[in-house]
């Protein structure tokens, strides 16, 4: 992975230098909480609804286990001994004294860890697939760009005060696991004709309250010219975006209103003017950050392939797992391993410091030393022998980590919501438990499927709620807290933005309304096999609403 060098070092140093000092300026009353705001937020901290928070970044989501240790070490120490893994493959802590969130960021420093551009009207950390390099149907790995766009966009002068926040998504695989045409830019790795790597190009994608799926706007740009290109959509943003009206000052919204063909003869502009010039990347630069990226030298393993199957024939528990938190790898005698983070009626994306500490362990000993964060707000060891896998888990089940629901309808993600965010309305994280327990038995969650369900605890939808097999908003009306049900969105290669079913369910139906929803599919598949996504494109709305609202949908 990524080392920081001398450049980097300095930086975070110095910052961390500076946001001390401010800290202890607002601390002394020097300077008001207005004036503090645009500081702390430079520095991934929040002042939520009964304390700080500070959001960490995890550039595309990889760690080390040194890394993870840092992480556990500040949830022991400075806060109340967990953290909370996010959408965008960054960690927060919820209860830090401000006080000591100087200490937490040099703590950090040790480890080529910060905060900065976490928050604030900037790039924002870079998101990739969590399979990254490691992905059987991978072209290639996409963080050495995703690192080239994080060194590039780091408190870059002309993008620090864009009208809004803007995110960039990387994926190298034909199956999209990062989400990218929900973004701002959405960058798909590919070859062309010729072998020669590249990339499909999305603008204006996002969610929040007005989702909108991104439009390809290159069908193939030439790797050298990544920046160029990725700095002219930026300008053309930045100069055009509005700044009058936070709600349409997100890119998504000038693509909306400009048009695609019209943004896309502008970004052109842009960029015939910056592709000869010192934006375009050098090949030798490009392959000294791939080296910093190179897979573990990965020894022959075939013997795990006979061990694996006699422990899955002698533990069903564990061939569940295998079955649902294994995928293959390049290699055929090692697999990635998603280590589940929503254990039956557990907060989503929650671990412990304990549970950091026993992670870094396993991924020190019997992992490379590798550990991914995914957008959907679990752990990843991308590089396991399969011989191995028993030892993981049975690591795992010693720390509770051991669920096997990856992708299953328990493996729920959900915002923090109203139990800690000031912008929310609506309870997020006891909606999850509440149907995770309802729907958690093992073979009944088998039997359901493939079914992604997320949660919002407000419009900001930072739960992803709009791209949810099953989404679930939460609504403030009249002072009651309701929650809105929409069905078959997706966040893969093939987007799409979830239809509202109705009216609005309360805290104590929102669970039941849930159920039935899972019951209707259930009834009405071709197939065993046929998904709820499939299911619910194949028949529409109309029976899922009946079963929901009865004469109310018929009279509707």
């Amino acid at each position: 992975m990524y080392r920081y060098d001398e450049f980097d070092r300095d930086f975070v140093n110095a910052r961390v230098a500076e946001f001390s000092d401010q800290a202890r300026r607002r601390l002394r009353g020097e300077i008001s909480e207005d004036q503090f705001r645009p500081l702390r937020l430079m520095n991934g901290v929040y002042l939520q609804l009964h304390a700080y928070m500070l959001r960490i970044a995890v550039p595309y989501g990889t760690l080390s286990s040194r890394q993870m240790r840092m992480l556990a070490y500040i949830a022991r120490t400075y806060d109340k001994g967990y953290g909370h893994f996010t959408t965008r493959q960054n960690l927060q802590f919820n209860w830090p004294a401000l006080s000591d969130i100087p200490a937490v960021l040099a703590d950090l420093a040790t480890v080529e860890m910060h905060a900065i551009q976490t928050s604030g009207n900037c790039i924002r950390n870079v998101t990739a697939d969590h399979f990254a390099g490691a992905a059987a149907d991978e072209v290639a790995d996409p963080r050495p760009y995703a690192e080239i766009l994080r060194q590039w966009s780091s408190v870059h002068p002309e993008f620090s005060y864009l009208p809004r926040k803007f995110k960039i998504a990387v994926t190298g695989a034909e199956h999209d696991r990062a989400a990218i045409q929900v973004h701002d830019i959405g960058l798909h790795l590919k070859k062309n004709a010729a072998g020669e790597l590249g990339f499909a190009v999305y603008v204006g994608g996002g969610q929040g309250r007005t989702p909108m799926i991104a439009k390809k706007i290159r069908d193939f740009l030439p790797e050298r010219d990544l920046l160029a290109y990725t700095t002219a959509i930026l300008r053309v943003y930045n100069l055009h975006g509005r700044r009058d009206n936070k709600y349409k000052a997100r890119i998504k919204i000038l693509v909306h209103e400009t048009g695609t063909e019209e943004l896309t003869a502008w970004v052109e502009k842009e960029f015939a003017e910056l592709r000869d010039t010192e934006l375009a990347l050098p090949a030798e630069d490009v392959k000294k950050i791939e080296a910093y990226f190179a897979p573990p030298a990965l020894a022959d393993r075939p013997e795990g392939w006979g061990a694996l199957a006699a422990a899955q024939r002698a533990d069903e528990a564990f061939s569940a797992w295998v079955r649902r938190n294994v995928t293959p790898h390049r290699h055929p005698d090692y697999a990635c391993v998603t280590i589940s983070l929503k254990g039956i009626g557990e907060v989503p994306g929650d671990a412990t410091d304990a549970q950091m500490d026993a992670v870094a362990d396993i991924a020190e000993e019997l992992a490379f030393d590798e550990i991914r964060v995914s957008h959907e707000q679990n752990l990843v060891l991308p590089h396991v022998a399969r011989a191995d896998l028993k030892a993981v888990y049975d690591r795992l089940v010693a720390i509770r980590l051991e669920t096997a629901n990856a992708g299953l309808v328990t493996d729920i993600i959900a915002c923090p919501g109203l139990d800690y965010c000031a912008l929310a309305n609506a309870r997020s994280i006891s909606v999850a438990q509440d149907i995770s327990i309802r729907l958690g038995d093992q073979k009944r969650q088998e039997e359901i499927g493939e079914l992604k369900i997320k949660i919002s605890g407000c419009i900001n939808a930072c739960g992803h709620h709009h791209v949810g097999h099953i989404g679930i908003l939460g609504v403030e009306k009249k002072g009651d807290e309701l929650y809105q049900v929409t069905l078959g969105g997706s966040g893969d290669e093939v987007t799409s933005i979830g239809d509202i079913v109705g009216r609005g369910f309360t805290a104590a139906e929102i669970g039941g309304a849930i159920e039935t929803v899972v019951d209707t599919y259930l009834g009405l598949r071709a197939a065993k096999d046929e998904t709820f996504l499939q299911a619910y494109r194949r028949v529409g709305l109309a029976p899922f609403k009946e079963a929901l609202y009865g004469s109310e949908a018929k009279a509707a």
